[in-house]
């Protein structure tokens, strides 16, 4: 087999990895809000502890794409794929982190719920793990309209957290012995926005790959 049918298959396998890491960090998110709505404390811990999983397959991505840098010949479209790819796992992996950080606030919650704040926080959720996972696809399937349409629906889980953001001080004026809670539902809405904004970063780094400019990612 030649250089450039060894190098295709590897740009596939890389590929497999981002779905299998992708996969991981779109259930670990599931999972952490499943553990919120039904407070189930041991799924929480499990998220907590899957972290670990993620981690590890973004040290197998790193080293893959080391080594087609390495031991390859890329061309400069070749180049963006595989950076596009080390930036990818970046921000996958955060949005590892925050949903680990959401069970771990789940973990701590203690009592009823704030069901008016369960209503938007689920929808939040909703929309961010479609993005991730849009998010993805766009960069395997190399669909930058795909990668645009997922960066539009960013401003349906902004405007979800201020909804949240806005029913949560009407809560606390009016029930102030529930101030920590009400900081631990902040946090979790919080999360699930910076869930978005990561997937609009992998989408810009789509945008990259496929024209070869990309406009500045948000900080988290």
């Amino acid at each position: 087999m030649g250089a450039r049918p060894t190098f295709d298959n590897e740009l596939e396998l890389l590929n497999i990895d981002l779905i299998k890491m992708g996969a991981l960090v779109e259930s670990s998110i599931e999972k952490s809000i499943e553990a919120f709505k039904k407070q189930d404390k041991d799924l929480a811990l499990s998220v907590v502890k899957g972290d670990g999983a993620i981690d590890e397959i973004e040290k197998s991505i790193e080293t893959r794409c080391l080594s087609l840098l390495l031991r390859q010949q890329p061309v400069a479209r070749d180049l963006r794929a595989i950076s596009t790819a080390l930036k990818m796992i970046t921000d996958m992996e955060r949005i590892g982190d925050n949903a680990a950080d959401i069970a771990e606030l789940v973990i701590m919650i203690r009592g009823d719920h704030i069901f008016t704040m369960v209503e938007h926080i689920p929808k939040m959720a909703s929309i961010a793990v479609s993005m991730v996972h849009d998010s993805i696809e766009s960069y395997v399937k190399n669909n930058l309209d795909l990668a645009k349409k997922t960066i539009d629906r960013d401003d349906d889980v902004d405007s979800l957290f201020n909804k949240v953001k806005l029913e949560l001080v009407t809560f606390i004026q009016h029930a102030t012995d529930d101030f920590d809670r009400a900081i631990d539902f902040l946090m979790i809405a919080k999360y699930l926005e910076r869930i978005a904004d990561h997937a609009v970063n992998i989408c810009e780094w789509v945008e990259f790959y496929k024209t070869g400019t990309h406009k500045k990612t948000k900080i988290m």
